[in-house]
């Protein structure tokens, strides 16, 4: 059965190839291998283990009480790792991974705002250098839809 699956992958792999696929026809090919390589490695029992074990367990869900306060322990575990998470940033004022920090900028420009970046961090005493002159309204009669002078404005201050 294994290698039935596995040839089948590999004639829908090589069909995909011919249409000029080929990064369709990798994946094809990858999970094509996948049936013949767990067999050849013994997991096929194990994995049919599992499978009866998931099975066991969720025609368990729907019956046993037990298994619903199990559950909802794992939902409170992890409301609660994420509340001790959010309370720990707060409380160190620590940015988010994901957000870029400001005061390690704001040190970098020797100044309280954040700096650039890709850009010269000026002096602490130095003036600002003075802003381009906006563009009129490409529109007749002050319609705002064609005016894109700010829009511009701000792609060439990211060097866009």
């Amino acid at each position: 059965m294994c290698y039935a699956l596995t040839a089948a992958g590999l004639v829908v792999a090589l069909l995909t190839a011919v249409r000029r696929r080929y990064v369709q026809a990798t994946r094809w090919t990858a999970v094509a291998l996948l049936p013949a390589g767990a067999y050849l490695a013994g997991l096929v029992p194990t994995l049919r283990r599992i499978g009866h074990a998931l099975a066991d367990w969720a025609t368990a869900l729907v019956l046993d009480p037990r298994v619903w306060t199990g559950l909802g322990l794992l939902a409170l575990s992890l409301v609660l790792f994420a509340a001790a998470r959010i309370a720990s940033r707060r409380r160190t004022g620590r940015p988010s991974a994901g957000a870029p920090s400001r005061a390690v900028d704001a040190r970098a420009a020797g100044t309280g705002a954040p700096a650039a970046v890709g850009r010269p961090v000026p002096a602490p005493g130095a003036e600002p250098a003075p802003k381009p002159a906006s563009k009129p309204s490409a529109r007749a009669g002050g319609d705002d839809l064609g005016d894109f002078s700010e829009i511009e404005e701000i792609l060439r201050k990211r060097g866009i």
